[in-house]
């Protein structure tokens, strides 16, 4: 039975190339179309279609080939779940250039101690994500979600349909917006100047506020 080398190479982000990982593959063997990706995808993600694509193509006596464990899995149970299926088919797993072997005690354990640095790897890049985000935003320089237009836009687009000559529907086709995001920003503007009016006719501005925001409750 000829032994057929399968290769597997993921990336977390979309700015991340996989050149370096098909090249390390097919230094160990691997046929270029023989190789499945996963680009933009976590370690942590098990539904990587690249992974499936992989794990269907081996069959009994080949050899699934990662350039490391982490590229495979990102935390100890999933590779663990991942090598022991392989196993179950006959299929080998190579990590690099060393071929796991399921029973050789020493190969074992060196197995779950590469599968607890690369879950723990993944667990501090998540830390550090949290915390950059934090001093991000105690900086003032992580805000959120930030509107669709521009200040000038939007004021335009308020002034426009105050005319009464434009529908909704026209706003939304003449700034490239949808439906939704023209009510938001009539009803962002509209509540500033329901706050702030202290009487006198209702402007257009407010009566789209009436139409949009719920009524407040007046004191007894």
């Amino acid at each position: 039975m000829t032994t057929i080398l399968i290769g597997y190479a993921r990336c977390s982000t979309d700015k991340q190339d996989l050149a370096a990982q098909k090249a390390a593959l097919e230094k160990l063997g691997v046929a270029a179309e023989r190789i499945y990706t996963d680009h933009g995808l976590t370690g942590t993600n098990r539904s990587r279609p690249g992974l499936d694509q992989a794990l269907a193509a081996v069959r009994t006596g080949d050899t699934l080939v990662v350039p490391k464990l982490d590229r495979l899995a990102r935390s100890v149970p999933d590779a663990r779940f991942i090598a022991d299926a392989l196993v179950v088919r006959g299929v080998r797993l190579a990590l690099g250039s060393s071929v796991y072997d399921p029973v050789d005690p020493m190969g074992k354990m060196f197995f779950n101690i590469l599968a607890t640095f690369a879950e723990f790897e993944a667990d501090l890049i998540r830390l550090r994500t949290r915390e950059g985000m934090a001093v991000a935003r105690a900086r003032g320089k992580l805000r959120g979600k930030q509107p669709k237009l521009s200040d000038r836009q939007q004021k335009e687009l308020r002034r426009m349909h105050d005319t009464g000559t434009y529908s909704i529907s026209d706003l939304a086709e003449l700034f490239l917006v949808s439906r939704p995001t023209v009510y938001r920003t009539l009803a962002r503007k509209a509540s500033a100047v329901v706050e702030g009016q202290g009487g006198g006719r209702p402007t257009v501005s407010a009566r789209v506020a009436s139409l949009i925001l719920p009524p407040r409750e007046t004191e007894p």
